[in-house]
């Protein structure tokens, strides 16, 4: 995933269903001595159930919670999308505009307090380190540092084959991914983990090698490729950005319709197109084991 040099402005057109992160705060500075507790915290983002075709699917939501024990507050952090799921999946299409309008960006969010009601009742808090102030303050830098430079949310995982081992042509860039890399992070900083098991969603598109298409001014601009561009437009034609969680399902069912037929898919990834050539089984939703990280001994002194 590329790292880019600042976040873009949103562009007022586009508007989230609701606003991202309403109580976030900044992160804390902690005292050094303070020993803070690390939860894992992970609970469905909506039970789905759609005819006999993948039967329940568990697409979770994951977050990261801490507990300082010099002052006993809670904080929850976490990483999500600032226009919803569909915006961050699906582009615009605006009349009298030729290319495919995005209103994708993802980002962390970090408040205090940890709902404990909703993260046990329907899935995980669980505590899985405990680490330092002075550790948790390095944390901090860094999770700014990702904030500014990884901006955009991609909710695809691309790879070859459904085999363990299989090339991986592309990978997502979303809410577990950030709790990946918070962890490992942790990890290199002298974090020891406790050794239990860690599941994470991941939704996966079936291809043979991506054919690069070009950017949006060298297929859309004046220059651009019209035949190419129609039939970006028309593959994206029927799904809808603005929507809520259930509909956003609903086409995604629609896409595998169109993917199955026509084995094609067009993939915008880091500001370029791309033409996925789909093969069976084409689309899965995986809840697979990702197990917690151990630090690289080189990076203790950090």
């Amino acid at each position: 995933h590329r790292r880019f040099d600042f976040r873009p402005k949103t562009d007022p057109y586009c508007q989230a269903r609701y606003t991202f992160c309403p109580t976030g705060s900044a992160i804390p500075l902690m005292k050094e001595e303070d020993v803070i507790e690390v939860y894992r915290l992970q609970a469905p983002v909506w039970e789905f159930k759609y005819g006999d075709l993948l039967g329940h699917l568990k697409i979770m939501h994951d977050a990261v919670g801490f507990k300082s024990s010099l002052t006993g507050k809670n904080y929850t952090m976490e990483w999500y999308e600032l226009f919803q799921l569909g915006n961050c999946t699906f582009p615009h299409l605006r009349p009298g505009m030729d290319a495919p309008f995005w209103c994708n960006q993802g980002a962390a969010c970090f408040y205090e307090g940890i709902d404990d009601a909703h993260w046990k009742a329907n899935g995980t808090l669980v505590l899985v380190a405990t680490i330092s102030g002075t550790m948790f303050n390095e944390m901090a830098q860094w999770v700014k540092y990702d904030n500014e430079t990884g901006i955009y949310y991609e909710t695809w995982t691309v790879q070859a084959s459904p085999d363990k081992n299989s090339t991986v042509w592309f990978d997502s860039y979303e809410c577990s991914k950030f709790i990946l890399r918070t962890y490992q992070k942790l990890a290199d900083l002298g974090a020891v983990f406790k050794k239990i098991q860690t599941n994470y969603t991941s939704i996966i598109l079936f291809s043979g090698e991506p054919i690069y298409l070009g950017n949006e001014t060298s297929i859309f601009g004046p220059q651009g490729n019209k035949t190419l561009a129609a039939a970006i437009r028309d593959f994206y034609n029927p799904f809808k950005p603005h929507q809520s969680v259930r509909e956003f399902f609903v086409d995604l069912f629609r896409i595998i319709d169109r993917v199955i037929l026509n084995h094609q898919f067009y993939l915008f990834y880091n500001l370029e197109y791309w033409f996925l050539p789909m093969k069976s089984p084409y689309l899965k939703i995986i809840y697979e084991e990702v197990p917690l990280p151990v630090g690289s001994k080189a990076s203790f002194g950090v």
